[in-house]
């Protein structure tokens, strides 16, 4: 597909607090949920609603995170997960630890849904209808904590974006503003291409993997000497993310290992009624920026894209950076 599915509203529900999230989001990141969580939060809220005889079609959702608190040790360089010690087993032996990283989270959900456009005052029973779903269930494994504030701060909203483009930006800036203090994530896969290239013209066997952990870490370099400065003073070592802003390694997706197998095949499959497949994580390059900052609403939005007969089934994101950074 590789587009953004089409979509009429935007519901937003604002400032969450989930206790205990998931915060490793896959075998070789941590720190925030991944996006297929979300994604997958978006599906079942999709299942839940249609079962409340509530006709939305919800095509995409993005997130904004407002305040965090992943738990682990502060013991400088090295963190360590905060682990939990479980009951001892039948035999009364002590339980295996299973690293498990947690995080506290407060942050607003953006759904992009399709839909009949309902009459005013049936709008507010329909958000008050979808939040209730949504305070019932758990977000990456989280649990949703009654918020204590009130407000319209934090009321949620249906928002048409009917119209024009330019009613639809004005009304797209404004529920932006609303969300501030707060950052989004978007795909920067550019980045990762671009790091790539200038690999490559040191190391013609650099791979996608290289440039990716190459843009997971700060490397610092020595500047080019200057001929010409006779100061003596020591030149200012540099570091290779200086102009790239708060960008993060992500999982965007799995790939399959495996072929794809008829439903019920599989013994001990999770879902017997489903097709079975074998798949790995993914992994792009993320960045965080304030909602104020993107200049549309597709911009903003993640939506999941599956090819079965290349195996890929990843989450993306159309977010295009409209100014150059400089490497040097």
């Amino acid at each position: 597909m590789n587009e953004l599915p089409g979509f009429d509203h935007l519901l937003i529900v604002p400032h969450l607090h989930v206790q205990n999230a998931n915060a490793i989001s896959s075998p070789l990141t941590h720190g925030f949920p991944s996006m297929t969580a979300f994604i997958g939060l978006m599906w079942a809220l999709e299942r839940k609603a249609r079962a409340a005889d509530i006709d939305l079609q919800f095509n995409a959702i993005a997130v904004v995170a407002h305040d965090h608190q992943e738990l682990v040790t502060d013991s400088g360089y090295v963190n360590d997960f905060r682990l939990t010690r479980n009951p001892n087993d039948k035999d009364g032996k002590p339980a295996a630890i299973v690293e498990e990283g947690r995080i506290h989270l407060e942050l607003s959900l953006v759904f992009a849904v399709q839909g009949p456009a309902p009459e005013s005052g049936d709008k507010n029973q329909l958000v008050q209808s979808i939040t209730e779903l949504l305070s019932q269930m758990r977000i990456a494994g989280g649990s949703i904590i009654p918020a204590q504030a009130s407000g319209k701060k934090h009321r949620a909203s249906l928002l048409a974006l009917t119209g024009n483009p330019e009613d639809r930006q004005s009304l797209f800036r404004s529920a932006m503003w609303r969300l501030l203090p707060g950052f989004v994530q978007v795909e920067r896969h550019d980045l990762l291409e671009r790091r790539h290239a200038e690999l490559l013209v040191n190391d013609p066997q650099a791979s996608p993997l290289d440039a990716w952990l190459s843009l997971s870490r700060i490397n610092w370099r020595a500047p080019k000497p200057d001929p010409e400065d006779k100061s003596g003073k020591e030149p200012r070592w540099l570091n290779d993310r200086q102009n790239l802003g708060w960008i993060v390694p992500i999982p965007v997706g799995y790939g399959g290992l495996s072929e794809l197998h008829a439903p019920g095949s599989v013994s001990s499959a999770r879902d017997q009624s489903t097709p079975f497949r074998l798949v790995e994580s993914l992994f792009s390059i993320g960045q965080w920026l304030s909602p104020h900052r993107l200049h549309s609403v597709e911009q903003l939005l993640w939506y999941a894209d599956s090819h079965k007969e290349q195996g890929l089934y990843r989450c993306r994101n159309h977010y295009q950076a409209e100014t150059e950074y400089d490497f040097d």
